[in-house]
């Protein structure tokens, strides 16, 4: 039989205290033991500075994870941390495989937090007020071929699309095609946001239209919103309806 421990698979929002949950908040001042990717840990550190930390590099998730069961198998409660919400391209489905794998017992409990997609909206205006697709344009994970079929129904289906990870030093002209398959189908002048580190220190964002995005700086910091056939730029927000007479 385990003691009680616990995993909680936590979403830090964009790392700021102001914009992560208030659960968040109370289960870091709860759990034993910290796990996470270093980038991540070092936005909360002050938060955590009287727990056990543990961090490490890209490419480590699989190794976090089975750390995490090895720590809540000695009766502690241990949190492990994703930007953003941990269920959107985080670390809570992975906990949820790992545990299967292992057959394991531990309670796990995910933590909403902060997208990277809602926190860019804010920012933005309105623009996910109607129907909406997240895609990621990394293809560490997912083959191309599967990514452009994505876009491409997301395109034609007039959903406003978030693009995550949407170009990086090595992954160039990945963006491009998404505006050439958006162009496709889509009027020139329809809006889109580009927010880069949003609700962060060094915020900067850029509202043009899809004729031009790719004009703009655009990294792996940032997060690109399409908005749909009936979104709309107004006081240099992006609005999208939701359908009211008004």
């Amino acid at each position: 039989m385990y003691k009680e421990g616990k995993i909680y698979v936590i979403g830090i929002g964009p790392g700021g205290k102001e914009n992560m949950t208030y659960e968040a908040i109370q289960i870091f001042n709860d759990v034993e033991c910290v796990v996470g990717y270093k980038s991540y840990i070092e936005l909360i550190r002050e938060m955590i500075a009287d727990k056990e930390v543990i961090s490490s590099g890209m490419k480590k998730e699989i190794e976090r994870c089975e750390l995490c069961f090895d720590i809540a198998e000695q009766g502690k409660k241990v949190a492990i941390v994703s930007s953003g919400d941990a269920g959107i391209y985080g670390m809570a489905g992975l906990i949820y495989e790992v545990a299967k794998r292992r057959d394991s017992k531990i309670e796990i409990e995910v933590v909403c937090g902060v997208t990277s997609s809602t926190a860019a909206a804010s920012i933005l205006g309105a623009p996910l007020m109607h129907d909406y697709a997240v895609i990621s344009l990394s293809d560490l994970l997912t083959p191309w071929e599967l990514i452009e079929k994505r876009v491409n129904y997301a395109a034609q289906g007039d959903f406003v699309t978030t693009i995550y990870n949407p170009k990086s030093m090595e992954r160039t002209w990945q963006i491009e095609k998404v505006k050439e398959i958006f162009l496709s189908v889509r009027d020139k002048n329809t809006p889109v946001g580009i927010v880069r580190n949003a609700k962060r220190a060094d915020e900067s964002l850029v509202i043009t239209t899809l004729e031009f995005m790719t004009n703009h700086d655009i990294d792996m910091f940032s997060t690109v919103i399409i908005g749909n056939s009936q979104s709309y730029i107004w006081q240099n927000k992006i609005i999208t309806p939701r359908g009211y007479k008004v």
